[in-house]
């Protein structure tokens, strides 16, 4: 095993306190220990929200031009280390390096749009409101706030969340996945590369107890999460009964529908590579095919094959198309899963079950999984598997999987492949779910719309990144003004009117 120790950073230095408690770092696709990680207690994140709540003052005055100045040189270096980061997330995650890649960018994406925090942060002024009184709005910072990211984009996740609250004024303290913590800290060290003061940006590594000393520290303003549901639920009711602004990102179950007359190719490709893309594990995963009519014997003979034949190795081999799940646990769970969809009638197609990897023989190794005739009542069905299963549901008519979407207690993200203009427009008129793509099977929004999902994919009144996100991390202040020009008038007891 090697001996790396993964550390926190904090006021712009590594820190590892000796004798505390410390957790494996796995690479999947080899089943083996590569590191350990810090644990952090509350004394550590009460260090590193001191830390950034020394340094909020003199960032917040700094002008937002300035800000984005520094987080352009964030930028150029990001690209520069692209490759850097995307092979940690293969080494810790398991996706592959072409995935990891794809997911780097897509946070860098967010960069670019903070760079233009001078624009975003402008306000709205009105002349002569009443007699001799302009009025104006501004966007403030929150002072520190925190941000808990999960194991399957290490990179990507948090860079939805810092770029904006930095470039807003607010100094950041990041909770990674203690799966893989190791990306964490090569933001750390662009951030500073780049020109950004010691303690704006912090990491503290850690489980539970960090998150709980987050979301209880007085002067932790606001906290941004994406995770499990059940987790996002308990996280928003912790941190809002404790006065925080609280956006959590939860589960899904993402359905794609398939009508008669789609383009089957197109539409069998988009669901091999978002249903088994990173393994299954991604919050924006297709794991639900809804076959309208005629569609379901040509999808499921098609699909059939290509699952069949995906490409399973260590993420960084030649080829490969997907890699390994995150834990020995993870495993372990899907499998169970497998088995109760088999118990509970559905059919089994390709079961990737037991699967082996040459010369990866311990590796997390899960093979793409295909089921047809599942039912709404199925444990395969309801839950998140968050792995590489999917399930084929064979409805009648549109209006059918509308209803079977809308019943559905998750609403991140949805697909309709189909070539009927008029259906695809009625689709997305009334389909209940917070991101929808229309022959698009992951549709993902770009980091100048926001991201986020409804009902219980989502607790909190604010989507991640894009203007959403500028306002999740600032708040609005009116400002009323008047300049004295004659005596006055003497005091005035009525509500005042503007004339």
């Amino acid at each position: 095993m090697n001996d790396t120790l993964i550390t926190h950073y904090i006021g712009g230095q590594a820190v590892a306190r000796p004798g505390a408690r410390t957790a494996e770092v796995f690479n999947p696709a080899r089943g083996e220990a590569c590191a350990r990680v810090a644990l952090a207690d509350a004394g550590d994140v009460d260090a590193a929200v001191a830390a950034a709540a020394a340094a909020f003052p003199e960032w917040a005055a700094t002008p937002p031009l300035a800000r984005a100045r520094v987080l352009l040189n964030y930028l150029q270096l990001c690209r520069a280390h692209a490759d850097e980061f995307a092979a940690l997330v293969t080494r810790e995650h398991g996706k592959t390096f072409a995935d990891a890649r794809g997911e780097v960018a897509r946070g860098i994406e967010v960069v670019e749009f903070a760079v233009g925090i001078p624009q975003l942060l402008k306000g709205e002024f009105s002349d002569q409101v009443a007699r001799g009184i302009d009025a104006w709005s501004m966007r403030q910072p929150l002072g520190v706030v925190a941000g808990i990211t999960p194991f399957n984009f290490p990179v990507m996740v948090p860079m939805w969340m810092f770029p904006v609250a930095i470039a807003c004024g607010n100094t950041f303290v990041l909770k990674p996945s203690e799966r893989d913590p190791s990306a964490s800290l090569l933001h750390a060290r662009l951030l500073k590369q780049a020109g950004l003061p010691d303690g704006v940006f912090n990491v503290v590594q850690g489980d539970k107890a960090a998150v709980d000393a987050l979301l209880d520290h007085p002067h932790v303003e606001a906290i941004s999460f994406v995770g499990s549901t059940p987790i996002a639920e308990t996280i928003y009711a912790r941190g809002s009964a404790n006065g925080k602004r609280v956006q959590a990102l939860g589960g899904a179950k993402n359905h794609m529908v398939v009508m008669p007359d789609a383009d089957m190719d197109m539409a069998v490709d988009a669901l091999i590579g978002a249903a088994y893309g990173s393994a299954g594990e991604r919050c924006m995963a297709i794991s639900v095919a809804v076959a309208v009519g005629e569609a379901g014997e040509r999808l499921v003979a098609a699909l059939a094959e290509r699952t069949a034949a995906l490409k399973i190795g260590d993420g960084m081999q030649e080829g490969a198309e997907m890699g390994p799940v995150i834990t020995r646990a993870a495993k372990e769970r899907i499998e169970r899963l497998i088995g109760q969809g088999v118990e509970q009638g559905a059919t089994l197609v390709v079961d990737g079950r037991g699967h082996q990897v040459a010369g990866c023989e311990n590796g997390f190794f899960v093979g793409g999984t295909l089921f047809d005739h599942v039912q709404p009542h199925m444990t395969i069905y309801q839950e998140e598997i968050f792995g590489p299963v999917l399930c084929v549901v064979r409805l009648p008519d549109v209006g059918s999987a509308v209803q079977l979407i809308n019943a559905n207690e998750y609403g991140n993200g949805v697909a309709i492949f189909t070539r009927d203009g008029g259906v695809a427009r009625e689709f997305v008129r009334k389909i209940e779910v917070g991101m929808v793509g229309v022959n698009v099977p992951l549709p993902v929004p770009m980091a100048f719309n926001s991201f986020g999902g409804w009902k219980r994919s989502l607790f909190g009144d604010h989507h991640a990144y894009g203007p959403e996100g500028v306002r999740f991390y600032t708040r609005h202040k009116a400002v009323m003004q008047r300049w004295p020009d004659s005596a006055s008038a003497g005091p005035e007891f009525a509500f005042p009117q503007m004339t």
